[in-house]
């Protein structure tokens, strides 16, 4: 990463929320992916590029907002290594609360990029584990999609005429 990115980086990490554009959607994003990296405790770092590839496609070759992506899901996951005041059950719990309150939030689990990173889990517990997570994420995403349709299209509405 360039030194400039790292400056802004640690810069817009004290005041994300003001700076960098669809913040929450971005930490909702970062909390999908950091959930599936810490449930394999023998993560890489090959796990945080896969992220960066994938964030390259959600925002159309933004290396700034990839970057940020891949940043705040690493900052998530080292707080559930170190016992920081987050588990996988409380992300867990933030999901399931972010997509009742904003149920738009349920088109941003895609379940084809998850599974980019079961790729890289080669403990047979784990990996059952994740897919596990990955069910409930579906489970989730299709429930909301399906119950909060009219919430979500005029949420969306709503979204557009502001933009």
């Amino acid at each position: 990463m360039r030194l400039s990115f790292k400056i802004k980086h640690y810069f817009f990490s004290a005041f994300r929320e003001f700076f960098v554009h669809h913040h929450n959607s971005l930490e909702f994003r970062a909390k999908l992916f950091a959930l599936l990296i810490a449930a394999d405790e023998k993560s890489s770092l090959q796990s945080c590029l896969i992220v960066k590839n994938i964030g390259m496609d959600i925002y159309k070759n933004d290396e700034d907002r990839s970057n940020l992506l891949m940043l705040s899901t690493k900052e998530l996951v080292q707080k559930v290594k170190d016992n920081n005041g987050l588990d996988i059950d409380t992300l867990i719990t933030n999901i399931q609360k972010e997509v009742r309150i904003i149920p738009r939030y349920a088109k941003k689990i895609n379940i084809e990029n998850l599974q980019q990173l079961l790729n890289l889990t080669t403990d047979v517990d784990v990996l059952a584990y994740q897919e596990n997570i990955i069910e409930f994420l579906q489970t989730l995403k299709d429930d909301t999609l399906q119950n909060k349709k009219q919430q979500i299209a005029k949420d969306e509405e709503n979204l557009e005429s502001k933009y």
